[in-house]
């Protein structure tokens, strides 16, 4: 009744087709032998005791032979074919301050290339800035009549924020702001240079704040794209719709493409506007296009909350009706929504705010903890303790649910929390940087039989089916809930199994273990983009 791995390694043991297992193992004499202790029957099942000195020792010696391979060189991946991946996340618009709902694309979208590289897979992270469309007529326009250069200068997605924020105000009042950010936008899509360089600008200045956010992050990309890229493209893509029979017009005057079965308008994608400027959609095919004719890749991923999947939906579908098999190879993240995110001041809506207060919160907590160390540096130390916080309590769930954020809750030492992962790592290192003069990598198996250390053991067995899983489902809480066990099973082996006042070979073996329990913890953790610590 075991998984597919446990029944191929009953098969292998008892030497039977694996289809055969269930129906032949009952005529079959079991015998012990080097792996297997004690084997007893029961109403249905067959239980085997598993030689525990060969456990620890074959655990120990592959947790350190593969180091940070540990898991992913095991048997499950070994016919896993390398393929060429494209990862579209973050995407934040330019010209806008990095507001944090666009926290878990980039955290989400980050573990998922982690992953996916640590497999073996060819991954090209792209961000893909929102850096085209109507919204730049309203800003351009909105500069030219509220805009000033000084503050440009020393605070430049705050105040264009703050232009953007006045601008719609006024649209609302006034017809003729309207028509200045539709005469903008106009001017940008024929390439008029003066308002090109205006816009260049804004886009300087946004990736340069980025860039310093995605570093606090410790997130990077290796391609810095963006709708402007396509917006050239965006015409050939309708021409081809075109010349294929797909583009219909509305009485309103816009383009459309029809997706339903039937061929009426009831299900369409509008792909060109009355005034023959291009849409998200549009310069969304063109870089899709482009992208495979680049890079020639296998798969595009494309990290973005749920709200958007109708839109992927269409757009993989116009692809298909295009005649491009490989849309289906395309495939859509999607994530809920947080819900609660406030700080002492009230409603966060930036994402430095909330790591600055993730940070702040940290320090505080250090400062009045007694356990707390001399750190060398505590502003860095609380930053990566505040993000690891933020990671877990984001991937504990369904990516696709929504959450209730809660800083108390995300902030706690003790339960399931990222600061818990945090303070199992520092202690775990904290215990062998203590006997590091004394270490030794040959150890007695024999001194490892308590139940507390079989139990480390046993989960330190079940890592590699923990990443297999998330490899399948591209949820990082199975790897979360592994990692939150190891450290709660770390921390009473720990309690029982002191180093301290040991025999010398018992001492090496329970450092031994608890060295391993923090190389796979540290494993995990920076699978899912989180840097372990080493002191708090």
């Amino acid at each position: 009744s075991g998984g597919p791995r446990l029944r191929a390694a009953l098969s292998r043991v008892l030497n039977l087709p694996s289809e055969n297992l269930i129906n032949s193992i009952s005529a079959v004499p079991l015998k012990c032998d080097t792996v297997v202790s004690e084997i007893s029957t029961g109403p249905g099942t067959v239980n085997f005791t598993i030689n525990r000195e060969l456990l620890a020792k074959t655990v120990l010696q592959q947790v350190f032979k593969d180091g940070s391979e540990y898991g992913i060189k095991s048997e499950l991946f070994s016919t896993l074919p390398r393929r060429k991946i494209i990862i579209e996340f973050s995407s934040p618009n330019i010209a806008k301050k990095f507001h944090v709902g666009h926290l878990r694309s980039t955290i989400i979208g980050n573990f998922v290339a982690n992953l996916k590289e640590a497999l073996g897979h060819q991954v090209t992270r792209i961000n893909y800035l929102g850096d085209w469309g109507m919204q730049f007529g309203l800003l351009g326009a909105g500069f030219q009549q509220f805009g000033n250069e000084e503050e440009l200068q020393s605070n430049p997605l705050q105040h264009l924020f703050e232009v953007y924020v006045q601008v719609n105000k006024a649209a609302e009042e006034d017809e003729n702001i309207k028509k200045l950010a539709q005469d903008f936008f106009r001017k940008l899509e024929a390439r008029d240079q003066q308002t090109l360089s205006m816009w260049q600008r804004f886009r300087d200045f946004s990736i340069e704040e980025y860039v310093r956010i995605y570093k606090r992050l410790g997130v990077h990309f290796d391609e810095y794209s963006g709708e402007s890229f396509y917006q050239e493209k965006s015409q050939e893509v309708l021409k081809m719709l075109d010349a294929k029979g797909l583009l219909q017009k509305t009485i309103k005057g816009t383009r459309v493409v029809d997706l339903s079965e039937k061929r009426d308008l009831s299900l369409s994608s509008t792909v060109m506007r009355s005034d023959g400027t291009s849409l998200y959609i549009t310069r969304d095919l063109a870089a899709a296009i482009d992208r495979m004719q680049k890079y020639n890749c296998d798969t595009m991923i494309y990290v973005t909350d749920k709200s958007q999947h109708t839109h992927f939906e269409q757009l993989f579908q116009i692809l298909k009706l295009m005649g491009y098999q490989w849309a289906e190879r395309c495939q859509h993240v999607s994530f809920g929504l947080v819900q609660g995110m406030k700080t002492r001041k009230g409603e966060v809506v930036f994402l430095e705010d909330v790591l600055n207060e993730a940070r702040s919160r940290m320090l505080q907590n250090m400062a009045s903890a007694k356990t707390s160390k001399e750190l060398e540096n505590p502003l860095e130390t609380a930053e990566k303790i505040g993000l690891a916080a933020l990671i877990i309590q984001d991937f504990k769930g369904l990516l696709s649910s929504d959450y209730q954020f809660s800083w108390d809750r995300v902030l706690q030492s003790r339960g399931d929390t990222g600061v818990f992962l945090q303070y199992t790592h520092a202690r775990l290192h904290s215990l062998e940087q203590m006997y590091r003069n004394g270490q030794s990598t040959d150890i007695n198996t024999a001194c490892l039989q308590d139940p507390q250390a079989i139990s480390v053991l046993q989960h330190l067995l079940r890592y590699d089916e923990v990443l297999y899983k998330s490899s399948e489902d591209l949820q990082p809480k199975h790897i979360v809930s592994y990692l939150l066990m190891l450290s709660h099973l770390a921390a009473v082996a720990h309690k029982t199994l002191p180093v301290k006042g040991s025999a010398p070979e018992l001492a090496q073996a329970r450092l031994r273990l608890f060295q391993a329990a923090r190389s796979v913890l540290a494993n995990g953790m920076k699978l899912l983009g989180i840097m372990p610590v080493t002191q708090m």
